[in-house]
């Protein structure tokens, strides 16, 4: 059996700096990348091209990069730059590698991808991208050169079904706004507020999630319809419990 020379089984300086560490040491969670620049990979892929590029520049995988928003919402920098609309940079991102889906083909107007979805997985039309946006306004977001595909879904029912909503009085939103503690940690808090018109949920510190009311204070957030939050007044007060499928996690208002 041949000796592979040690000095194999090491990094490159220049991929050590690549992985934020220094010649001999791996960074935290090497080799999957750090989670702080794929998360910045899907956030700028919505409209920052020049960041884009570079970022792409640096480290071509990171076209296919693939962010949690949170509860499962999860979203690729190919679908960031699809629900909007920014066909540059979903056209430079499946340059270098990204995965081309439904969602992609409907904003970039490739009528014949979409069709032969729907055709192969009758009722896939149905199915939501990230932050629970429907197929059809995917579409819309690709204008003009996407109207074609926009008219075709159109026709077919299901590509814009949004989530069923229930009404939620102001009152019971004041209500159920406020923080909720489940730990003794700085940031073991859920922080609900209201935005606009809409309730959302935030881990303190952290991104704040839309919720849509499903009825009797059970809320779904935004790109994670299986996962339940749900409030609950008693005489102790008012505790809110995630399910996913089962309880995840129970905090109790505080204030």
């Amino acid at each position: 059996m041949p000796v592979v020379p040690r000095r194999l089984f090491l990094a490159s300086p220049l991929a050590f700096a690549q992985f934020g560490a220094s010649e001999g040491r791996a960074a935290p969670g090497f080799p999957t990348q750090e989670p702080d620049l794929v998360r910045e990979m899907v956030a700028v892929a919505h409209n920052n091209v020049a960041r884009v590029k570079e970022l792409v520049g640096q480290r071509p995988t990171l076209a296919k990069a693939a962010w949690d928003g949170g509860y499962g919402d999860w979203e690729t920098a190919l679908g960031a730059a699809s629900h909007v609309g920014n066909r540059e940079i979903a056209l430079l991102l499946l340059a270098n590698g990204a995965h081309p889906t439904m969602f992609s083909a409907a904003m970039l107007g490739d009528l014949d991808v979409v069709k032969a979805f729907v055709t192969a997985s009758p009722g896939v039309q149905r199915t939501r991208g990230p932050h629970s946006i429907t197929l059809l306004r995917h579409a819309l977001a690709g204008g003009a050169q996407a109207k074609a595909v926009a008219d075709y879904l159109q026709t077919i029912g299901g590509a814009d079904d949004a989530i069923a909503q229930q009404p939620l009085s102001a009152e019971d939103s004041g209500k159920l706004a406020g923080s909720y503690t489940f730990g003794s940690g700085a940031n073991d808090r859920l922080d609900v507020t209201l935005v606009k018109t809409q309730l959302a949920i935030a881990r303190t510190g952290g991104a704040a999630r839309g919720l849509f009311h499903l009825g009797s204070w059970a809320f779904c957030p935004v790109g994670a319809e299986q996962v339940r939050i749900r409030f609950t007044e008693s005489a102790e007060g008012m505790t809110v419990a995630v399910h996913d499928p089962g309880v995840v996690l129970t905090a109790r208002k505080s204030h």
